[in-house]
């Protein structure tokens, strides 16, 4: 059985892993929803230029300037992708980081389990020790009080 000081060294270690994968999964979760506000922002700048497009195209548009407009929301169409793609990476990593936390606080858990456990077995023996003194001690005196007639 593990010393009690050693244990509380392993639940302080547990309590600091548990904090900094805390820590790490809400860094994550917040530059997800960075990555999550720059698709929204390309969303919406495509959306704007597909505007424009309809627009000038119903105004008259020079055959260089369409193909400008459709270049440019090609362009867009690939920074969207790209961003997709690094929004679901953000995803698989915040993933990743919960399932480091919830190993951090299972691994707490079972160390403060095993205090628990180690607390409740010390007050047992301390109760057996003081059981076992007053019953000495209840003998001696029963044993005085009827050698004494």
């Amino acid at each position: 059985m593990a010393s009690t000081s050693s244990l509380n060294v392993l639940i302080d270690l547990a309590k600091d892993g548990a904090n900094e994968a805390g820590k790490q999964l809400q860094l994550l979760t917040t530059e997800r929803g960075k990555a999550q506000s720059q698709l929204a922002m390309l969303h919406d700048y495509r959306l704007d230029y597909a505007q424009r497009l309809q627009k000038a195209t119903e105004t008259g548009l020079s055959a260089s300037n369409y193909h400008n407009f459709r270049q440019f929301i090609a362009t867009l169409d690939d920074a969207i992708s790209q961003q997709n793609s690094i929004v679901g990476q953000m995803d698989v990593r915040i993933e990743q980081g919960r399932q480091q936390w919830y190993a951090q606080k299972r691994r707490l858990s079972s160390f403060e389990a095993l205090q628990s456990r180690q607390s409740r077995q010390q007050v047992a023996r301390a109760n057996r020790s003081e059981q076992l003194a007053s019953d000495e001690i209840s003998a001696n005196l029963y044993r005085r009080a009827h050698h004494s007639y």
